[in-house]
């Protein structure tokens, strides 16, 4: 029942109908690519100055309190959106929805390591979490297929009621995962000896702390890329129609890279490196070719990313130690953050300059260096 609990929770926190028509929302109020990117900005602020603070407390209180009230505060913000479409507006829904993400980040795999670990499975929290990410995906998938004839029944308050609801369900569903642990478990149960305990594992274990970078740099670029590919399909010349349907194809080969994840967890050091590499050389060619064909080679891409990204994430599990593990998992998201502002204060400044394919090949060049220095570890 755990694993059916977690992917029930991960397919009704993705089951979003406003994810694949809320950048056009930003377009249809007047917004510019530069305005969209500083909300983008102010996301990823909020989410990394809470990401660390709300670990803490998820392991000092209780991780399902915490993956209840997440929910709730991104259907608030998805409720502004919709009801006051405004920059101002936007910029409140995306720090409440950027406080959902810190909240949800750490507690749900800290929650899920932990209870697996307790029945003897902790070796399946690779192939869980990978189909956890792929419930997740064909969740967004199912969004995008029905914001097209939502959108077109309703528009923006059809899209955005269905939003909310699919986050209240979240919460509620979020009540119903076990937590055996004791309120107050981490740390002596003291929120700041919480607090202190996992910065230190996380600054001090060397090999904690190279799992953790690995984690963050590469899920945090794919990640931010991931908000512009509505432009990048809109660049190529498609129909504003059609590119729910692009989108569509990008996260068919997301799944499937989450799917695959159990199986490539023991991969070796060069053969990971290599699939970063061939991902990021598929991203720039897909993005560079000017036609919507080139939209299979990103969805490779995206896929070979998914299942790095969840492959870094089940060995950081597995290197910490102790009851601060939400913590140091928020490191993780807080280092992911970091990136991700980069990459957006990136493409908010070349958007004037450069295509936006241009921009999609310049932004995955730092792959080819992590994978360089994968393979140089291996050696």
């Amino acid at each position: 029942m755990l694993v059916t609990k977690l992917y029930i929770y991960a397919f009704l926190g993705e089951f979003i109908l406003l994810y694949p028509v809320y950048t056009l929302l930003f377009t249809d109020a007047g917004l510019s690519v530069a305005e969209t990117s500083s909300l983008f900005v102010i996301w990823s602020v909020t989410g990394m100055v809470l990401e660390v603070p709300s670990g803490a407390w998820a392991d000092a209180v209780s991780r399902r309190l915490i993956l209840c009230l997440g929910p709730l505060l991104a259907a608030l913000g998805f409720a502004l959106w919709v009801l006051f479409p405004s920059y101002w507006a936007f910029a409140l829904g995306f720090v409440l929805w950027g406080a959902e993400g810190a909240l949800v980040s750490g507690a749900y795999e800290a929650l899920a390591y932990e209870e697996l670990e307790r029945r003897g499975q902790a070796g399946r929290y690779a192939t869980v979490m990978g189909r956890a990410t792929s419930v997740g995906l064909v969740a967004d998938a199912a969004a995008i297929g029905l914001a097209v004839p939502v959108f077109a029944a309703g528009g923006y308050p059809a899209v955005g009621a269905a939003s909310v609801l699919a986050c209240v369900l979240c919460a509620a569903a979020a009540l119903t995962l076990p937590e055996h642990r004791t309120r107050g478990a981490g740390a002596d149960g003291g929120y700041l000896a919480t607090l202190r305990a996992g910065v230190a594992q996380a600054r001090t274990d060397r090999r904690v702390l190279h799992a953790l970078l690995l984690v963050s740099f590469v899920t945090a670029i794919w990640g931010a890329l991931e908000e512009y590919v509505p432009f990048l399909a809109t660049e190529v010349g498609v129909a504003k129609a059609t590119v729910p349907l692009l989108i569509l194809l990008v996260w068919i080969g997301a799944t499937a890279g989450g799917l695959l994840s159990g199986a490539a967890e023991r991969m070796p050091a060069r053969a990971y490196a290599i699939t970063v590499a061939l991902a990021a050389l598929a991203m720039a060619a897909g993005a560079l070719s000017g036609h919507p064909a080139g939209f299979l080679l990103i969805a490779l891409a995206f896929g070979a990313f998914q299942l790095a990204g969840v492959v870094a994430d089940a060995r950081l599990q597995a290197r910490i130690s102790g009851p601060a593990r939400a913590t140091v998992t928020s490191v993780a998201g807080l280092g992911t953050n970091l990136v991700t502002l980069a990459v957006y204060t990136v493409y908010a400044t070349a958007s004037g300059q450069l295509s936006h394919g241009v921009t999609f090949a310049l932004l995955v060049l730092p792959y080819a260096l992590i994978a360089l220095m994968i393979a140089r570890q291996a050696q």
